[in-house]
């Protein structure tokens, strides 16, 4: 036995390869935690310590307003707080411009079968699963439209009334 080598390097070795390094692994009879079995507290100290929630400053969030105050500024700063109210009943609506109804129009004016009312103006009908609201921005190539929308602006109406188009909700 040679005396200046550690007790895992005496006997035979095992050679193992991590990530493509070899290295020698230390035998689990050697190793503390075999040493400290049947010590009662492993090194920890006296009764209770590195048990429970006492070791980690309490259970969860406790703390946060006292003793873990540090780590919520660092790292949680929007933790505490009030951060807006989104109302449960609001309507999303889906926006379509003057130029998205023109494509649109002109679209439908190529189907011989497109709907068109007593007066002979083309019916778009925008309405679908989710609300409608039609918006005054963009250009109307189109003229002579019956369009259905949930919702338009004064623009919107504005301008499909100078292009002589009409705008109703049924």
């Amino acid at each position: 036995m040679q005396p200046g080598r550690p007790p895992w390097e005496r006997g035979s070795r095992q050679l193992h390869i991590r990530a493509g390094i070899p290295y020698v692994r230390m035998p689990t009879r050697f190793r503390k935690v075999r040493k400290r079995r049947g010590s009662r507290t492993y090194g920890w100290g006296q009764i209770g310590q590195h048990r429970k929630h006492g070791a980690k400053g309490g259970r969860g969030n406790a703390g946060k307003h006292k003793h873990k105050w540090t780590y919520v500024i660092k790292y949680e700063p929007d933790h505490f707080g009030e951060k807006g109210f989104v109302p449960p009943t609001r309507r999303e609506l889906r926006e379509i411009n003057l130029t998205e109804l023109s494509a649109i129009a002109e679209r439908l004016s190529r189907d011989p079968n497109a709907p068109r009312d007593e007066e002979g103006r083309l019916v778009v009908d925008l309405r679908g699963p989710e609300p409608v609201k039609l918006i005054g921005s963009g250009v109307l190539h189109v003229s002579g439209l019956k369009v259905i929308a949930d919702s338009w602006s004064k623009g919107a109406e504005e301008k499909l009334r100078a292009a002589g188009s009409v705008v109703s909700v049924r």
